[in-house]
Protein backbone atom coordinates (compact mmCIF):
# COMPACT_ATOMS: atom_id res chain seq x y z
CA UNK A 1 0.00 0.00 0.00
CA UNK A 2 1.29 3.44 -0.88
CA UNK A 3 -0.14 6.62 0.65
CA UNK A 4 0.93 10.14 -0.18
CA UNK A 5 1.88 12.28 2.79
CA UNK A 6 -0.21 15.02 1.20
CA UNK A 7 -3.28 12.99 2.13
CA UNK A 8 -2.65 13.63 5.80
CA UNK A 9 -4.89 16.71 5.75
CA UNK A 10 -7.81 14.62 4.48
CA UNK A 11 -10.49 14.60 7.14
CA UNK A 12 -12.64 11.52 7.63
CA UNK A 13 -16.11 12.10 8.97
CA UNK A 14 -19.03 9.98 10.06
CA UNK A 15 -20.91 8.59 7.06
CA UNK A 16 -17.95 8.30 4.72
CA UNK A 17 -16.70 4.98 3.40
CA UNK A 18 -13.78 3.82 5.54
CA UNK A 19 -10.61 3.75 3.41
CA UNK A 20 -9.53 0.22 2.60
CA UNK A 21 -6.06 -0.97 3.51
CA UNK A 22 -3.94 -4.11 3.62
CA UNK A 23 -1.46 -4.71 6.42
CA UNK A 24 0.64 -7.44 7.95
CA UNK A 25 -0.75 -8.51 11.31
CA UNK A 26 -0.11 -11.01 14.07
CA UNK A 27 -2.75 -13.20 12.37
CA UNK A 28 -1.33 -12.85 8.86
CA UNK A 29 -2.16 -10.34 6.12
CA UNK A 30 -5.36 -8.43 6.85
CA UNK A 31 -7.47 -6.31 4.49
CA UNK A 32 -10.20 -4.12 5.93
CA UNK A 33 -12.65 -5.00 3.15
CA UNK A 34 -12.49 -8.70 4.06
CA UNK A 35 -14.70 -7.83 7.04
CA UNK A 36 -17.58 -6.39 5.00
CA UNK A 37 -20.80 -7.65 6.54
CA UNK A 38 -19.37 -7.29 10.05
CA UNK A 39 -19.00 -4.32 12.33
CA UNK A 40 -15.36 -3.31 12.76
CA UNK A 41 -13.68 -1.40 15.57
CA UNK A 42 -10.28 0.00 14.58
CA UNK A 43 -8.12 0.94 17.56
CA UNK A 44 -4.88 2.87 17.18
CA UNK A 45 -2.18 2.46 19.82
CA UNK A 46 0.64 5.02 20.03
CA UNK A 47 3.12 2.74 21.76
CA UNK A 48 3.67 -1.01 22.14
CA UNK A 49 4.25 -2.16 25.72
CA UNK A 50 3.12 1.23 27.10
CA UNK A 51 1.11 0.85 30.29
CA UNK A 52 -2.07 2.52 29.02
CA UNK A 53 -1.93 0.71 25.68
CA UNK A 54 -1.45 -2.63 27.42
CA UNK A 55 -4.43 -1.91 29.67
CA UNK A 56 -6.44 -1.20 26.52
CA UNK A 57 -5.62 -4.57 24.97
CA UNK A 58 -6.46 -6.31 28.24
CA UNK A 59 -9.80 -4.48 28.47
CA UNK A 60 -10.82 -5.34 24.91
CA UNK A 61 -9.74 -8.95 25.45
CA UNK A 62 -11.85 -9.12 28.63
CA UNK A 63 -14.90 -7.96 26.68
CA UNK A 64 -14.12 -9.83 23.48
CA UNK A 65 -17.15 -12.11 23.81
CA UNK A 66 -19.42 -9.07 24.14
CA UNK A 67 -18.03 -7.62 20.92
CA UNK A 68 -18.38 -11.01 19.20
CA UNK A 69 -22.06 -11.18 20.23
CA UNK A 70 -22.55 -7.93 18.36
CA UNK A 71 -20.78 -9.23 15.23
CA UNK A 72 -17.82 -6.90 15.82
CA UNK A 73 -14.27 -7.50 14.60
CA UNK A 74 -11.55 -5.68 16.56
CA UNK A 75 -8.41 -4.49 14.73
CA UNK A 76 -5.53 -2.85 16.60
CA UNK A 77 -3.20 -0.62 14.57
CA UNK A 78 0.26 0.02 16.06
CA UNK A 79 3.26 2.08 15.02
CA UNK A 80 5.60 -0.86 15.51
CA UNK A 81 6.54 -3.78 13.26
CA UNK A 82 4.93 -7.20 13.27
CA UNK A 83 7.72 -8.82 15.30
CA UNK A 84 7.21 -6.25 18.06
CA UNK A 85 3.46 -6.83 17.92
CA UNK A 86 3.95 -10.58 18.33
CA UNK A 87 6.31 -9.94 21.24
CA UNK A 88 3.75 -7.61 22.83
CA UNK A 89 1.04 -10.28 22.64
CA UNK A 90 3.51 -12.84 24.01
CA UNK A 91 4.45 -10.53 26.88
CA UNK A 92 0.79 -10.06 27.81
CA UNK A 93 0.19 -13.81 27.64
CA UNK A 94 3.04 -14.70 29.99
CA UNK A 95 2.71 -11.67 32.28
CA UNK A 96 -1.08 -11.57 32.68
CA UNK A 97 -2.13 -15.00 31.45
CA UNK A 98 -4.33 -13.37 28.80
CA UNK A 99 -4.31 -14.37 25.14
CA UNK A 100 -5.21 -11.38 22.95
CA UNK A 101 -7.85 -12.80 20.55
CA UNK A 102 -7.71 -10.13 17.84
CA UNK A 103 -5.00 -9.11 15.36
CA UNK A 104 -2.45 -6.36 15.86
CA UNK A 105 -1.59 -4.61 12.57
CA UNK A 106 1.77 -3.03 11.87
CA UNK A 107 1.76 0.55 10.60
CA UNK A 108 5.43 1.34 10.87
CA UNK A 109 5.33 3.91 8.07
CA UNK A 110 2.07 5.47 9.32
CA UNK A 111 0.28 4.65 6.07
CA UNK A 112 -2.97 3.67 7.80
CA UNK A 113 -2.57 6.66 10.10
CA UNK A 114 -2.39 8.95 7.08
CA UNK A 115 -5.44 7.33 5.48
CA UNK A 116 -7.46 7.88 8.63
CA UNK A 117 -6.30 11.42 9.34
CA UNK A 118 -4.30 10.47 12.40
CA UNK A 119 -1.27 12.37 11.11
CA UNK A 120 -1.18 16.07 10.27
CA UNK A 121 1.25 18.96 10.80
CA UNK A 122 -0.18 19.66 14.28
CA UNK A 123 -0.37 16.07 15.44
CA UNK A 124 2.50 13.69 16.10
CA UNK A 125 1.31 10.12 15.55
CA UNK A 126 3.82 8.48 17.88
CA UNK A 127 2.93 10.74 20.80
CA UNK A 128 -0.67 11.84 20.67
CA UNK A 129 -2.94 9.41 18.88
CA UNK A 130 -5.37 7.06 20.58
CA UNK A 131 -8.30 6.82 18.18
CA UNK A 132 -11.30 4.55 17.72
CA UNK A 133 -13.18 4.15 14.43
CA UNK A 134 -16.45 2.21 14.48
CA UNK A 135 -17.33 0.97 10.99
CA UNK A 136 -20.68 -0.50 9.95
CA UNK A 137 -21.24 -3.71 7.95
CA UNK A 138 -21.54 -1.72 4.72
CA UNK A 139 -18.13 -0.15 5.27
CA UNK A 140 -19.21 3.32 6.39
CA UNK A 141 -17.77 5.08 9.41
CA UNK A 142 -20.41 5.22 12.15
CA UNK A 143 -18.47 6.84 15.00
CA UNK A 144 -15.05 8.35 15.71
CA UNK A 145 -13.52 8.78 19.16
CA UNK A 146 -10.19 10.44 19.98
CA UNK A 147 -8.46 10.17 23.34
CA UNK A 148 -5.35 11.88 24.71
CA UNK A 149 -2.39 9.58 25.16
CA UNK A 150 -2.80 9.79 28.95
CA UNK A 151 -6.38 8.46 28.92
CA UNK A 152 -7.31 4.83 28.35
CA UNK A 153 -10.47 3.92 26.48
CA UNK A 154 -13.74 2.89 28.09
CA UNK A 155 -14.80 -0.41 26.51
CA UNK A 156 -18.22 -0.15 28.16
CA UNK A 157 -18.82 3.15 26.37
CA UNK A 158 -17.69 1.71 23.04
CA UNK A 159 -20.09 -1.22 23.50
CA UNK A 160 -22.84 1.26 24.42
CA UNK A 161 -22.22 3.22 21.23
CA UNK A 162 -22.36 0.03 19.17
CA UNK A 163 -25.61 -0.99 20.89
CA UNK A 164 -27.08 2.42 20.08
CA UNK A 165 -25.95 2.27 16.45
CA UNK A 166 -27.28 -1.24 15.96
CA UNK A 167 -30.59 -0.34 17.61
CA UNK A 168 -30.99 2.66 15.31
CA UNK A 169 -30.21 0.53 12.28
CA UNK A 170 -32.73 -2.15 13.30
CA UNK A 171 -35.62 0.00 14.55
CA UNK A 172 -35.04 3.59 13.33
CA UNK A 173 -34.99 5.00 16.86
CA UNK A 174 -32.59 7.31 18.67
CA UNK A 175 -31.04 6.95 22.11
CA UNK A 176 -31.04 9.85 24.61
CA UNK A 177 -28.14 11.11 26.69
CA UNK A 178 -26.70 8.55 29.10
CA UNK A 179 -28.84 5.83 27.52
CA UNK A 180 -28.07 2.24 28.46
CA UNK A 181 -29.49 -0.94 26.87
CA UNK A 182 -32.96 -1.51 28.29
CA UNK A 183 -33.67 2.20 28.81
CA UNK A 184 -36.46 3.96 26.86
CA UNK A 185 -35.55 5.07 23.36
CA UNK A 186 -36.64 8.13 21.38
CA UNK A 187 -38.47 8.42 18.08
CA UNK A 188 -37.04 10.71 15.41
CA UNK A 189 -38.99 13.97 15.28
CA UNK A 190 -41.91 13.61 12.90
CA UNK A 191 -42.40 15.95 9.94
CA UNK A 192 -46.14 15.23 9.80
CA UNK A 193 -48.76 17.25 11.75
CA UNK A 194 -51.25 14.38 12.12
CA UNK A 195 -48.52 12.04 13.28
CA UNK A 196 -47.48 14.63 15.86
CA UNK A 197 -51.07 14.75 17.20
CA UNK A 198 -51.23 10.97 17.46
CA UNK A 199 -47.99 10.89 19.35
CA UNK A 200 -49.26 13.41 21.90
CA UNK A 201 -52.33 11.23 22.43
CA UNK A 202 -50.05 8.40 23.52
CA UNK A 203 -50.63 6.17 20.53
CA UNK A 204 -48.71 2.89 20.38
CA UNK A 205 -47.47 3.13 23.95
CA UNK A 206 -45.58 6.38 23.44
CA UNK A 207 -44.77 8.84 26.21
CA UNK A 208 -44.40 12.32 24.74
CA UNK A 209 -43.64 15.32 26.99
CA UNK A 210 -43.97 17.31 23.76
CA UNK A 211 -44.86 16.44 20.18
CA UNK A 212 -41.21 16.49 19.15
CA UNK A 213 -39.92 14.58 22.17
CA UNK A 214 -41.35 11.06 22.30
CA UNK A 215 -40.11 8.03 24.20
CA UNK A 216 -40.84 4.36 23.63
CA UNK A 217 -40.26 1.47 26.01
CA UNK A 218 -37.24 -0.53 24.89
CA UNK A 219 -38.76 -3.91 25.77
CA UNK A 220 -41.99 -3.26 23.87
CA UNK A 221 -39.95 -2.18 20.86
CA UNK A 222 -37.92 -5.38 20.75
CA UNK A 223 -40.93 -7.55 21.58
CA UNK A 224 -42.92 -6.05 18.70
CA UNK A 225 -40.06 -6.85 16.30
CA UNK A 226 -39.74 -10.40 17.68
CA UNK A 227 -43.49 -11.01 17.35
CA UNK A 228 -43.67 -9.59 13.82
Amino acid sequence: MSVSVNQRNYCLTIGRIAPDFTALSTEGVVTLSQYRGKWVVIISEPGNFAATSTSSLLAFAAHYDEFAKRNVQILVVTIDNNFANIEWKMDILYTYGVSIPFPLLEDRNAEIAVLYGMVNPDRIYEESVRDVFIIGPEGRIKAILTYPVSCGRNTYEILRIIDSLQLTEAYNVYTPANWMPGDPVMLPTTQDFNEAKLRLEGQNGLFCPSWHNCYLDYNSLTQDRNNA
